[in-house]
């Protein structure tokens, strides 16, 4: 018996050990791959997150650069910059997440794709540090950040599809270690049995043995003497297995309900990034959350600006809330789960607002099972972040909605005041200078010198009123033709700059030596396309604007050359200069530096707005630099074009 004790104890050992060594196997197995998983899902929504900002951020660029080009304020470049490289951050951050080399090419593509409408069309309306609205290039830079969004959604697409592929990946991975370990199972399930049928086999002799011994203790044929009790070890055994299994379960049960929980949060990711009808995505979002958390009601309030607000309710049969009980849960801190005091297994998270917006509640409440984990909390919490995320994306899009209709409301007001005013001051003008050239042209016997010198002055101001209509026009009919047209206006032909600049220095010259100006040049042949006669305007302007505003005994000089693929024209003066802060403005229409003002120098302010818009239409830039009291440079650049051959 002693021996059969031993052997029995020996294998009810060895089954515990065999099983413990199954369920720890199994726990570290099923616990690595759910890390593996967890880090993977993690990975990827980091960089569907940081995908999403890069658009987000270009988007912010983009609004700011178009808010610039309408007005010219400075306010605007500070989300462009903000936007720019929060944007390349978040390329960065999705590089970093990816290891797929088909969304590594996507993402290099998008990363083109942003840079080129930065350089391309971004970075040249900024530099010109002036309002443009109907800049030449804008269609292409719409045409360029079109691109952006299609590279963004390709990228968006791909990493969608990496994620789908891990979840399979994953999830064959999890039934094959459940394959594995079920076979292990039933190989252990099988040894038990054989064991249990060994140790029946190898007990009941004895027990045969110890039973018929009782029977002649009870009739007296033998003598009291100690006998085994029972198989005490065996139910010590069975209650450790039973204990064991209602562990391993447990272990399970946690292990789907996280595996749950993380595609509870990339199922309602996805659903709010369907913005089409928001009220229909508001009600899955809470029907999602109230079946996964078995919930019995789930309440939500959204408010997306001032006037517009939403409030769901999963079921919809559910009693509305309270106002005492949305009181308490607005009065708690956004973002954190805040148990409701006087309903028993309600769990609420607060909304942040802002200041064009109040705040939302994210309320759930579970009577069948009134506590909530730690972890269901925290779900929570990161549920109501995702919502909250979609809030303010669609608050910003509507904001930035409403300003660029506001500001291109503004653009066609100005366009309208312009034309009006040209249009009413032309009639009187022409007027006005008809009957002044008579009186001026006539013998003068009736006019006194007074009276002549007075008609001289009417007419020389009268001309003046009229060059400045001219330029009103011309300002006006150019931003059309940039609207309409991506090309210069007017007869497009190979022109040399060179001769241009030669014919204004000619035409400049005697008024240089009459105000004790020295002009000089030197001018290299270079060939741009574009209309002569605009051209030659432009150059008449710098000219103009350089010995304007030069004193006696100063200097003006230019310079025509070619630099790489581009016709650069300079003109350099010694005037005045201009004041640093009146430098963004410089190449805005009326827009006059403080000293000119001051000096009272006398001018509209139209010349070079006159300038930019046809270097504009031509493809070209321009650019100043300037000292105070130390004069200032004008620097044109304009596309090269093949020398034309001779006829």
């Amino acid at each position: 018996m002693g021996s059969l004790g031993r052997r029995v104890h020996a294998g009810f050992i060895l089954l515990i050990l065999l099983f413990l060594g199954y369920v720890v196997t199994q726990l570290v197995v099923t616990e690595r791959l759910q890390t593996r998983h967890t880090a993977r899902a993690t990975r990827l929504e980091a960089a569907r997150d940081a995908n999403v900002a890069v658009l987000q951020h270009m988007t912010d660029a983009e609004t700011g650069v178009r808010g610039f080009q309408l007005t010219g304020q400075d306010l605007f470049l500070d989300p462009y910059d903000k936007g720019r490289s929060g944007a390349f951050v978040a390329l960065d951050a999705v590089a970093a997440t990816i290891t797929d080399p088909t969304v590594l090419q996507l993402l290099k593509q998008e990363r083109a794709a942003a840079s080129q409408w930065l350089y391309a069309f971004a970075t040249p309306v900024v530099n010109a540090g002036v309002a443009d609205p109907e800049y030449p290039l804008t269609r292409r830079g719409k045409d360029l950040f079109d691109g952006i969004r299609a590279s963004n959604a390709a990228v968006d697409a791909a990493i969608r599809a990496e994620q789908a592929s891990t979840t399979d990946h994953d999830r064959r991975e999890q039934r094959l270690a459940q394959l594995l370990f079920e076979s292990l199972g039933v190989v252990l399930l099988g040894g038990t049995m054989l064991f249990g049928l060994w140790s029946r086999r190898t007990l009941i002799a004895p027990l045969e043995h110890i039973r018929r011994t009782l029977q002649r203790l009870a009739s007296g044929e033998l003598s009291a003497r100690a006998v085994p009790a029972g198989p005490k070890e065996l139910r010590t055994v069975i209650r450790t297995l039973n204990d064991l299994a209602a562990e391993t379960e447990r272990l399970h049960a946690a292990d789907r309900a996280r595996i749950h929980r993380t595609d509870l949060r990339q199922a309602v990711a996805v659903e709010l990034r369907d913005t089409h009808d928001p009220a229909l995505t508001a009600r899955r979002v809470t029907a999602m959350i109230g079946e996964a958390l078995g919930a019995d009601a789930v309440h939500g309030r959204i408010s997306v600006d001032v006037t517009h607000g939403l409030t769901v309710s999963w079921p919809q049969e559910a009693p509305s809330l309270s106002a005492r009980t949305v009181q308490e849960v607005l009065a708690g801190e956004p973002g954190v789960a805040l148990t409701v005091p006087h309903v028993q297994g309600a769990v609420a998270v607060a909304i942040a607002g802002d200041a064009n917006c109040p705040p939302g509640l994210l309320y759930v409440v579970r009577h069948e099972r009134p506590e909530w984990s730690d972890d269901e909390r925290r779900l929570l919490v990161t549920l109501t972040r995702e919502i909250d995320h979609a809030i303010r994306q669609q608050r910003l899009h509507a904001r930035q909605t409403r300003l660029i209709g506001e500001l291109r409301g503004l653009d066609e007001r100005k366009d309208v005041f312009v034309s009006t005013v040209t249009h009413e001051l032309r009639t009187p003008l022409t007027s006005i200078l008809g009957y002044t050239e008579m009186l001026s042209d006539g013998d003068g016997g009736e006019l006194s010198p007074l009276q002549q010198r007075g008609v001289s002055a009417i007419l020389r101001n009268a001309h003046r009123l009229q060059a400045t209509v001219a330029d009103l026009l011309l300002l006006d009919k150019a931003g059309a033709a940039i609207g309409e047209h991506d090309d210069a206006a007017g007869d497009s032909a190979p022109v040399d700059l060179a001769t241009t600049a030669a014919t204004v220095h000619a035409e400049f010259a005697p008024v240089a030596r009459g105000r004790d100006v020295t002009l000089t040049g030197d001018a290299a042949p270079v060939w741009v396309h574009g209309d002569a006669r605009r051209l030659e305007r432009a150059v008449r302007n710098l000219f103009d604007n350089a010995l304007k505003f030069t004193a006696a005994g100063g200097h003006v000089t230019y310079h025509v050359r070619a630099e790489g693929s581009d016709a650069v024209f300079c003109v350099t003066d010694t005037g005045i200069g201009i004041p640093e802060g009146d430098l963004p403005g410089m190449f805005t229409p009326f827009h006059r530096a403080a000293n000119a003002m001051d000096q009272a120098v006398q001018g509209p302010g139209l010349g070079l707005a006159i300038v930019r818009t046809i270097v504009t239409e031509h493809g070209g830039t321009v650019r100043v630099q300037s000292r105070l009291d130390h004069g200032s440079t004008f620097t044109v650049t304009l596309p090269l074009t093949a020398v034309p051959s001779p006829a």
